[in-house]
């Protein structure tokens, strides 16, 4: 298995992996910012009243769920159609790498890169409020619960892409789906918590949102940190169930 992730990683020198996460950083990173924009804002720094941390992440919360599920589309895609187009399952299969394994390499190698990517962009967000001038304490429990909420959620949905682009050769689907994921995961802000947790994984982005605008203002949520955790416990077994049928069927 370590070799097979390896050569997954080498595979990405190709597939410009790294440039696609890099574009994802960056559009969670500029969206996140639309709040130095807002009126009064800059002028709240020093103020704890205003909140200013919590608008940032307010914004996080709002970036992450509308660029993430097509990103997430496209690197799964670009990850498994490869194996597609080069007959890949079939050599794998004949070296001893089945395609259920190859499937769990793949995700270990993007997993890997996608959690390193999710912090990086939430450290950023972070790094920009206090290059801003921003001097009210830092919200560190609320802020950490998000990133690590954000972290399990894309998980789950790169291992969804993936299962889903393994079955289905063509990648379109995959990306159709990655563009009404946008749109369930946007929805779900709006909707009942009991609602979004019938919209798996999309819908776990607003259930782990800690805090919301409202008004001038902004209001404390309680975000589902045990729903979430629920849906990484459910996604680790479905996806190890659904490889694990792979590896006995011809490749």
């Amino acid at each position: 298995m370590a070799r097979a992730v390896a050569n997954e990683f080498a595979k990405m020198r190709r597939l410009r992996t790294v440039p696609v996460l890099a574009v994802m950083v960056i559009g969670v990173v500029t969206l996140s910012s639309y709040a130095f924009t807002t009126p009064g804002f800059m002028d709240s720094l020093e103020d704890p009243a205003a909140h200013p941390w919590q608008r940032l992440l307010v914004g996080l919360a709002f970036a992450v769920p509308l660029v993430s599920p097509i990103l997430l589309a496209v690197l799964a895609s670009r990850q498994v159609d490869i194996e597609h187009q080069g007959n890949g399952w079939l050599l794998a299969q004949t070296s001893g790498l089945t395609p259920g394994r190859l499937c769990r390499a793949k995700f270990a190698a993007l997993g890997a890169l996608l959690v390193t990517a999710t912090l990086v962009q939430s450290a950023l967000v972070a790094a920009l409020g206090w290059a801003a001038g921003i001097t009210v304490e830092f919200p560190a429990d609320p802020w950490l619960g998000y990133t690590a909420a954000a972290v399990v959620v894309n998980l789950v949905l790169l291992a969804l892409h993936l299962l889903l682009a393994a079955r289905v050769a063509n990648q379109l689907v995959g990306l159709g789906i990655g563009v009404l994921g946008v749109f369930v995961s946007l929805s779900s802000t709006g909707m009942p918590p009991w609602l979004s947790h019938l919209f798996p994984p999309w819908g776990y982005y607003a259930l782990a949102t800690p805090v919301d605008i409202a008004g001038s203002g902004t209001i404390a949520l309680d975000p589902h940190h045990l729903s979430v955790l629920a849906l990484a416990i459910a996604g680790a077994a479905l996806f190890l169930l659904a490889t694990r049928l792979f590896d006995r069927q011809e490749a």
